[in-house]
This record gives C-alpha cells, sequence and structure tokens, in this order.
C-alpha cells in the first residue's frame, strides 16, 4: 500500500548551459547551523524566512504557511546577523520565544541562499520540516567500512549459519525506472490442484544496521525516507540503500524471505520467513511489464521471463478478488507526477499513469505484510503494527448526508464496515462527483499510524497488518526484521523489544506525517512555479470543495486553486454542512460540479494558486 508514495521524478533538459546558482558574496562570513534529523521536534523556535534590511537591522519575514510558528516579523540586531547578507532566505532562530507577536527578537544561525533558486527553495523546506540531506561522519564512517557486495567468505559462513541458498530460484525486482532502493524481489510457482507458491524476499537490511551503531541511531532518527520532487532523502547512505542492500539484479543478496502457499481462492493456507540469499535475474520496470503483457510489445533480454510475468499477473487477479469480497476500500487517487527541466523548473504537470503491474506487486507485498503479522500476533511477540482504526461514527454520518445529497440512498444500519463503503465507492465509481466524494471519504476516516498494540486495518479489510517490505527506506520494517530474526534465532528477548516497540511506532508515525508534509511542500512548490507560467490561460476543472473563503477546483492535470467568493459578481455563504457555497442569485458551486477557470495569479512562496470562473 504505502510502496507506491514515492515522488516520482523526471528530468528533461532545459538547454541551459549551466543550472543557477545560491549568490553569497564571498566576502561575509556566513554561520552555518548543524541541524539533527529530528523532524518537527528540532523546529521549536526557529523559522525559515527572507531576511530584509530595516533601521539598523534586519527583520526576517517568515515564509507564509511555515509550519512551526506564529510568528510575526522578527527583529535581528546587527550582532546577531552572523554576516547574512540582506534579501537571502535565512533560517532564524528566536531568542525570546515568550514576546508578544510584534517584539520578537532573533539571530540568523543558517543562510540558504537566494530565494527562488530551486536548490535554496528546497533547502528551506527541508529546514522547515526539520530533515537533513547530509549524515553524520560516524555514520558515513560506519557505511564505508561495509563491503559492496557480500564476499564469498560472508555467503559461506551464512550459509553455514542456516540461511537458505534461493540463487536458484527465477527471481525479479519490478519498481519504477528511476528507483534505486530496490527493496523486495518475487518469485513464484505454479501448483497442483489450482495453488500458487510465491516467494516475496526482502532486503535484510538488518544484516548490516546493527541495534545501537550509529547508522542504526540515524535511520531511527530519520524514521523514512523523503521523497522531494526533484530528491530523495534517504534514510540510510546511498552506499547502502542504492549498493549494499537494494537488490540489484546477478548480485547476491541476504535477504528476508516469505514464502506463501496461496489456494485458488486467494487465501495463504501456509507461509514460512526465513533469511535467505537471493540473485535477482532481471531488474525491470511496471511499464515495461505491462507493455509486454498488454500491448505485445518485446524485449529480448525478458523472454524467458514471459511466463513468470503472466503467472504473477493470474495471482494478482486471486488475490485481489479475495481482498474486494472482504471489503477493502481502494481509492482512486491520481498522484501529481512533476516533469522537471536540468535546473528545477517545472515543464509539466500530470497525473502519474499507475498500470495493472503496480497493483500486482501491491498485492504480493500486502499477501507478506499480513502474513507477517499474523504470525507475530500468534507468537505475542513484542511488535510493530500498522494500524487503521475504525472511522468516527459523527464523520461517518456526516459523510453519508452528503452523499444522499448527491443521490446516493444506500442504507447504513448498525456500524459502518469496509465492505459497506467499498460498495458504496463502487456504485459512484462512473459519477462525475466520485473524486470529490472519495476525497471526502478518505478525510472522515483515521490515518494509519504505527502502534504495539494490533487493532487491525480498517481500509484492508484486514485483521492483521504490518510494514514487513521496505527496511531499506521504512523504520518500522528494519525493526520488525530485527524481531524477527530474534525470533529466528531463538534470541529470548522478548522484554527488550517490549520496552521499545511504542516508542518506535510512535516516533516512525510522526516522522510519516512529516515526510509526507514536505514532500507535498514541495509538489505544492512546483505546482504554484508551473501556473505562474500560465497565468491568464483557461483550464478545465472540477469543484473540489469550499470553505468560508472560496471554492477550490482540481484541474485535470490534478493541480488545485481556490476561486475567492471576493472575485465573484454575487454574495456567497458557505454550507459547512452540505459543502457546498450558495449566492445570491441562486448560484450553486457543490463538490463534482465541472467548470471552467482561468488562472489568476499563482505565488510559488505561499504555494497559493488563485482561479477565476468563466463565464
Amino acid at each position: 500500500m504505502g510502496r507506491h508514495n514515492r515522488r516520482h521524478i523526471k528530468i528533461r533538459p532545459s538547454g541551459r548551459k549551466e543550472s543557477s546558482k545560491a549568490k553569497i558574496p564571498a566576502s561575509r562570513e556566513v554561520t552555518i547551523a548543524e541541524l539533527p534529523p529530528r523532524g518537527p521536534q528540532c523546529l521549536e523556535n526557529q523559522c525559515v524566512g527572507i531576511l530584509k534590511e530595516g533601521r539598523d537591522c534586519g527583520i526576517v519575514v517568515p515564509d507564509p504557511g511555515y509550519p512551526a510558528t506564529a510568528y510575526g516579523q522578527i527583529l535581528i540586531k546587527r550582532n546577531q546577523l552572523n554576516g547574512a547578507p540582506y534579501g537571502m532566505k535565512v533560517v532564524c532562530e528566536v531568542l525570546n520565544p515568550s514576546a508578544k507577536r510584534a517584539e520578537y527578537e532573533g539571530r540568523i544561525i543558517e543562510v540558504l541562499g537566494d530565494p527562488g533558486n530551486n536548490d535554496v527553495e528546497m533547502l528551506s523546506i527541508l529546514r522547515q520540516f526539520g530533515l537533513s540531506n547530509v549524515f553524520p561522519a560516524a555514520v558515513m564512517d560506519e557505511a564505508s567500512q561495509l563491503p559492496l557486495s557480500p564476499t564469498e567468505e560472508q555467503i559461506e559462513e551464512a550459509l553455514l549459519h542456516g540461511r537458505k541458498d534461493l540463487r536458484s530460484l527465477q527471481t525479479i525486482t519490478i519498481d519504477g525506472e528511476e528507483a534505486k532502493d530496490l527493496d523486495d524481489a518475487i518469485s513464484i510457482q505454479k501448483l497442483e490442484k489450482g495453488c500458487y507458491k510465491l516467494w516475496v524476499h526482502i532486503a535484510d537490511v538488518s544484516e548490516y544496521v546493527t541495534d545501537g551503531s550509529a547508522l542504526d541511531n540515524e535511520a531511527r532518527l530519520r524514521g523514512t525516507s523523503v521523497y522531494l520532487v526533484d530528491r530523495v532523502i534517504p534514510m540510510l547512505p546511498p552506499r547502502l540503500s542504492n549498493g549494499l542492500c537494494s537488490l540489484n539484479p546477478h548480485v547476491p543478496r541476504f535477504t528476508l524471505t516469505c514464502e506463501m502457499k496461496i489456494d485458488p481462492q486467494g487465501e495463504i493456507i501456509d507461509s514460512e520467513i526465513y533469511e535467505s540469499i537471493i540473485e535477482s535475474n532481471a531488474r525491470t520496470s511496471y511499464n515495461e511489464i505491462n507493455g509486454i503483457l498488454f500491448e505485445d510489445k518485446t524485449i529480448e533480454d525478458y523472454i524467458p521471463l514471459v511466463p513468470m510475468f503472466k503467472l504473477m499477473l493470474d495471482l494478482r487477479n486471486v488475490l485481489k478478488d479475495k481482498r474486494k469480497k472482504r471489503g477493502t476500500i481502494d481509492f482512486v487517487f491520481p498522484e501529481t507526477h512533476v516533469e522537471l527541466d536540468d535546473d528545477g523548473n517545472p515543464v509539466d504537470v500530470y497525473p502519474y499513469p499507475i498500470n495493472t503491474i503496480h497493483s500486482v506487486i501491491e498485492e504480493f507485498m500486502i499477501a507478506a505484510n499480513e502474513a507477517v503479522a499474523e504470525r507475530f500476533n500468534q507468537l505475542e511477540s513484542p511488535f510493530v503494527y500498522r494500524i487503521h482504526e475504525e472511522p468516527d461514527e459523527l464523520k461517518i454520518a456526516e459523510f453519508m448526508h452528503v452523499a444522499r445529497l448527491f443521490g446516493e440512498n444506500r442504507r447504513l444500519t448498525g456500524k459502518v464496515t469496509p465492505l459497506y463503503l467499498s460498495e458504496l465507492l463502487d456504485d459512484i465509481a462512473d459519477k462525475e462527483y466520485a473524486p470529490a466524494l472519495n476525497q471526502l471519504l478518505l478525510r472522515s476516516m483515521a490515518k494509519a499510524v504505527y502502534s504495539e498494540k494490533n487493532v487491525g486495518h480498517f481500509g484492508l479489510a484486514s485483521k492483521y497488518y504490518c510494514h514487513f517490505t521496505s527496511p531499506i527506506r521504512r523504520y518500522p520494517d528494519l525493526y520488525i526484521h530485527r524481531i524477527i530474526k530474534s525470533w529466528l534465532h531463538q534470541k529470548h528477548e522478548k522484554q527488550k523489544f517490549a520496552n521499545k516497540v511504542a516508542d518506535i511506532a510512535y516516533h516512525s508515525s510522526e516522522m510519516e506525517r512529516n515526510s509526507v508534509e514536505a514532500e507535498r511542500a514541495s509538489v505544492d512548490l512546483k505546482c504554484a512555479e508551473y501556473m505562474r507560467t500560465h497565468v491568464g490561460e483557461e483550464f478545465p476543472g472540477v469543484v473540489s470543495g469550499a470553505c468560508p473563503g472560496g471554492v477550490f477546483v482540481k484541474l485535470e492535470n490534478t493541480i488545485e486553486g481556490m476561486v475567492p467568493f471576493a472575485s465573484l459578481n454575487e454574495y456567497f455563504e458557505f454550507d459547512e454542512r452540505k459543502l457546498e457555497a450558495k449566492g445570491s442569485r441562486g448560484t450553486v458551486y457543490r463538490i463534482g460540479k465541472k467548470v471552467r477557470v482561468k488562472v489568476a495569479s499563482a505565488d510559488p512562496l505561499t504555494h497559493h494558486i488563485d482561479f477565476n470562473f468563466v463565464e
């Protein structure tokens, strides 16, 4: 499920000979802050903004929408400028955070560079969300001492200690063309009586990132890799994330394997988890396999793998049908794909294309995550689960009220179930207001989080769920690998893990939320930059929401902006219960309504886009 949350990046040459650089005068001495990657908790009393010149002092104007501050302008005395030039984007520490809003004083702790420069704006987002694009020296030193690939001696020793040798098994990885951190690989066979054998091989990161090491402490602090629109901030140094741990083709890799026997109805009738070693036969992509299976394309190197591709598709259909019958809620929200030139300027924005092969991997990962979670729930072991609690009854009632306004009169008797909501979304799938109601339902539900307590996953209609399949980029996966291996080696460390799982779950949930907000900020920035080049142009769109200040419209390219009520020729009132805006002359804007808008303005600084309705 979480696999496709990576930002999809494509770089297109712009024709420029060199990219723009931040301009910091060489004559000025600038203090650079060392900011640990601790997320939102390290933002206290700090903000990012533009340093402007005042009377005998500097003034920092915080970036609008900066998530961790309610500060107004901040006075910077000359002895607190630390050599920072005026006009630059800076990081400011507030020295008197308990002062009144108009009396804040601060000091400059870092100069980021020219406002509007792509690297500077991305660095601003990192600073705003407490993220770090560099690793401490101790971490890099540990990483440098690891091999680029397991040595023959290490492999022989691992096999002697019980690691299974699966290098002769036909194995492939499937991911996006740009992905370098390949967490998972697949093997599959057809058995008698219509059953399947599925192997999900996951990078054994815990073999190299040991408990309490500098690498482990840093990964725990980061919690997750962050995929900004133009760069990746990895949880682990590239030597591991793109090299030693990544399941690259034609090289041996240590893995944890979840081997499952699946019946013709998609039920897992037997499963086993063990340490293994694999050697991937091919590094394939979603688009390549989709082209082979659905577009009659031929890739010479993949001809021996085509029967495997077809078998994977068959099992995908079986697993998807099973999940659909039990009530899995499949939201359909196209991700925003931003195409950049080599200077980081957006040249196109469109929905990221998803094909059937994406869901092949999704189904296999869900199956493995469920099998692992169920096994460790049965063992009553301390564990980190991925949970999604039941939705609040009042919020569901409000959603049903809006759905009825659109003519959806499906009755709800008793407690809401995933199956009920899944069937409702199926009923409206072809309606023009379906995307808006999908979004509204999503907002009505709890957010999935990590927890040491298993309460199931409502959205997946699953009793047991965890994140096992992405240890290169998610710390909870890495941590439960450690629990699994402790159990495999019968180390009896139950109390040790019991003391930590709650803290791991809480911090990982916080860092995940923080990373999602940072990723969204980077996309919003580029969308505003893109629309700034289209001011005055008209686009078709759909009303996606309303608030007391105006109506939100989403364009076909996924970009959303607002039509302020102040720009309209009649007085509008916002009906919060109906989520609609009603004008004094009878005009009504309700979610799902098709409209045409003109781009009025776009401000990359605030990430705000304004539209006007076209009559």
